[in-house]
């Protein structure tokens, strides 16, 4: 067994992990500033900017999910040499939205109480800043990689540890918004939606507790039926619970974009149209994504 590429693809599942828990923060943010009381004083150019970073960290937040799908969905759990490349390529893309997510939510917070000229300064050197230590510091420290080590069978114990780790990785997107959502429905923005948009948000929550649940469900799982124990049957169970949890926290997460920028705009139809389009990226990039590589691995090699 090749445990050196284990432990490398356990490395890019946990650097996917610290990165979303860094994002977690920003993307609950995004979609709560909508809802707080002085937010009516945010002119329009804010509101725009807390749009397009709402956008901007659901992009990234995609991204970090993606290798945790891509290697239960298209490796089937398996540490592969693509498996590892998907957690890197993937982790480094998601780095630049959610920079630029960050520099947008300090143009919205500064704009309001400096005014527009001193937030763009401040939003323009934040965004520098970010670029310059996670692209500009790894590029000028770059080095040339070693090859990988070879690939073999891989043993159930290290599936079952990736599969948790993976379930980690996923858990913050549901968390960041699990508490907007229910401590939304206590504010005076919510009362003042119109029932559909109420009845969204409701939908939304159900979703991402739901996923939530099913996140959860492999580590209760893991203790109480297989008594910690490595088992087939608890990899292939809980394999399943990760991969389904990511289709409520996809929905869930749309639903409330479509609240959100209706809050902000008043508008029902760009609300639900920025909602198909973010409900499009995330279930090609956690579905369709790994099943079309999985769909090419099974196809005989042309000759």
């Amino acid at each position: 067994m090749s445990k050196e590429l284990d432990a490398k693809l356990k490395t890019a599942l946990d650097e996917s992990r610290l990165l979303i828990l860094g994002a977690q923060v920003l993307f609950g943010f995004a979609f709560q500033a909508a809802f707080q009381e002085l937010f009516v004083e945010v002119d329009v150019a804010g509101r725009t900017m807390q749009i397009l970073a709402l956008g901007l960290l659901s992009v990234s937040v995609a991204l970090l999910i993606v290798p945790s799908l891509y290697h239960q969905i298209a490796c089937r759990g398996r540490t592969l040499h693509r498996a590892l490349r998907v957690a890197t390529l993937f982790a480094g893309w998601s780095l630049l939205p959610l920079t630029l997510g960050l520099g947008a939510l300090a143009y919205v917070v500064f704009a309001r109480f400096a005014g527009n000229k001193v937030a763009l300064v401040f939003a323009s050197v934040l965004t520098a800043t970010g670029l310059s230590l996670l692209y500009g510091l790894g590029f000028s420290l770059r080095k040339e990689p070693k090859a990988l080590p070879p690939e073999s069978e891989t043993s159930l114990k290290t599936k079952i540890e990736q599969l948790l780790t993976e379930a980690r990785v996923v858990i913050p997107g549901g968390q960041a918004l699990l508490g907007f959502q229910f401590v939304a429905t206590l504010t005076q923005s919510f009362e003042n939606l119109p029932d559909s948009m109420k009845w969204v948000h409701a939908a939304g929550l159900a979703a991402v507790a739901l996923s939530v649940l099913l996140l959860m469900t492999p580590a209760a799982l893991h203790r109480l039926a297989f008594h910690g124990e490595d088992d087939p049957q608890f990899f292939d169970i809980g394999s399943r619970l990760v991969v389904a949890a990511a289709l409520p926290l996809a929905l869930g997460i749309s639903a409330d974009v479509a609240v959100v920028v209706y809050t902000i705009t008043e508008r029902s139809g760009l609300s639900f149209f920025l909602a198909s389009i973010a409900a499009a990226v995330f279930l090609a990039a956690w579905y369709l994504y790994p099943m079309t590589k999985r769909t090419c691995e099974t196809q005989p090699a042309a000759r």
